[in-house]
């Protein structure tokens, strides 16, 4: 057993002890294990059990210990009730198109009947359950700018991953097949696809950003400056080029929504980024200015695209077979769209790589209003607190709707609106605003009723209100 394993055996057996004693700080941990858990050095399973590893075992502790913290200290849950009956639609969906799944397993015949449980249902569903604590934990101003570290500090621990191993001809040198199948292999190597690791690193470095009103010393502010462009750095090495739509697509709606003076800095972007990182200009560039027989300059889509455009037309028509309730999870191999793909030369599309044709696919339109509903709620929510003035508002909504939005704009090329592990964090994100969101206003409630002869008061400007209103909030 290496250094490495031995250390992570040590730190799971500290945090699950420690559980007993502060869950919360314990599901920190177990959030910022997320940057290396996916590692192929890492044990994915002890004993030989499936699903018995070292994340698990953790997460099993912390939810005990959560469970009998909420006993003691008789906690109010909090959340709001159309969010609640959102969370439990969206489980419904998912419940529902496994249990479809499990009753008609055309074409899964490679595909036991104990693995699907497990990751079809039980880790869709295990990959929520961290924010939701996180949601009930945090009750103070500090528990709230630990998570958001925690949540930061993943995202730093995978870009360093890809900056250590991936070559930097990646990004500065020219676009080949050799260099292709280097990033694949080394993004696989970390945990995830290419095109997954750029989108999970895509929204990222703007979160990062977001915080740096939380910063007040200089020096701080620089190093959390230049965390956001190692991030960014590690994801033009990935070679993904949905997160690099998703990465300038989300920078966009950000200075759109807050940041509109940097606008002008986009120009410059386009111009300075090239020259750069040519590497990475020339993959997102690959596919254009294409020459054909004719000798005029043409757009290949299928290069542009890595055939995705070929397969989604396929994609449509299986939806509008059934358009209302779907066809239940995995679809797309189920009804046979995958054979017939294969077949027809358009090998490795297990799914349609584009998160919205996935979900008509899997759950029509009835399953996907829940869905929908529940993102878009989520986004006005870290929307508002993004605008706000308060800066603690303003960097939980700035990380929130960062990873959102990156994870959005991506997912027309790829992504899933089923909970991965890859998104934890995002869901994490999520759970965390609406935490704040809450709080805000609980407090702004308070600010609008004196607490002695609960007599309604003038209320006061926003600006001076969200002055107090934090304060209020974290009591």
């Amino acid at each position: 057993m290496s250094i490495r394993i031995t250390a992570l055996y040590l730190v799971v057996a500290g945090l699950s002890i420690y559980a007993w004693k502060d869950w919360f700080k314990s599901l920190c941990g177990l959030i910022l294990l997320m940057g290396v858990i996916e590692h192929e050095d890492m044990p994915k399973s002890m004993l030989g059990i499936q699903g018995l590893n070292l994340w698990n075992v953790l997460f099993l502790m912390i939810l005990l210990a959560w469970v009998a913290a909420r006993r003691r200290d008789n906690l109010t849950w909090g959340m709001p009730r159309h969010v609640n009956m959102l969370l439990l639609l969206y489980l419904g969906v998912i419940v529902l198109g496994f249990l479809r799944a499990v009753a008609d397993r055309s074409y899964l015949d490679h595909y036991p009947l104990a693995s699907l449980i497990s990751e079809e249902l039980i880790n869709t569903v295990k990959w929520v359950l961290p924010g939701i604590l996180l949601f009930d934990g945090c009750r103070s101003r500090k528990q709230v700018v630990l998570a958001v570290v925690c949540i930061l500090v993943v995202y730093l621990l995978l870009s360093a991953q890809v900056i250590k191993r991936m070559p930097l001809e990646s990004a500065l040198g020219g676009e080949n097949e050799r260099i292709q199948r280097i990033r694949l292999k080394i993004c696989l190597s970390i945990g995830y696809s290419a095109p997954n690791l750029s989108t999970i690193l895509a929204g990222a470095s703007w979160a990062m950003l977001a915080a740096l009103p939380l910063v007040h010393k200089k020096k701080y502010w620089l190093l959390l400056l230049a965390a956001a462009g190692m991030v960014a750095f590690g994801q033009a090495l990935t070679g993904g080029r949905a997160g690099y739509l998703a990465w300038g697509a989300t920078g966009l709606m950000l200075c759109l929504l807050k940041w509109r003076r940097y606008l002008l800095l986009a120009p410059v972007m386009l111009i300075v980024m090239p020259m750069v990182v040519p590497g990475t200009a020339e993959r997102m560039l690959q596919g254009f200015g294409q020459t054909d027989a004719s000798g005029q300059e043409t757009v290949d889509d299928l290069s542009v695209t890595s055939g995705r455009t070929a397969i989604w037309p396929y994609v449509i028509d299986k939806i509008g077979e059934s358009p209302v309730i779907g066809h239940g999870r995995l679809a797309m191999v189920r009804t046979g769209l995958y054979d017939q793909m294969t077949l027809m030369g358009h090998e490795g599309f297990s799914h349609p790589h584009n998160m919205y044709l996935q979900t008509l696919l899997d759950n029509g339109i009835l399953g996907s209003i829940p869905i929908f509903l529940f993102w878009g709620t989520m986004l006005v929510y870290s929307t508002r607190l993004f605008r706000s003035p308060n800066r603690l508002y303003a960097a939980v909504g700035g990380l929130s709707l960062s990873l959102m939005l990156a994870q959005l704009f991506a997912g027309i090329g790829s992504q899933y609106f089923y909970p991965t592990a890859s998104t934890l964090t995002v869901w994490a994100a999520m759970l965390l605003a609406l935490r704040v969101h809450v709080e805000e206003k609980r407090a702004q409630e308070a600010l609008q009723t004196d607490s002695l002869w609960d007599v309604p008061v003038p209320i006061p400007e926003r600006e001076i209100a969200y002055a107090h209103a934090e304060e209020t909030a974290w009591q």
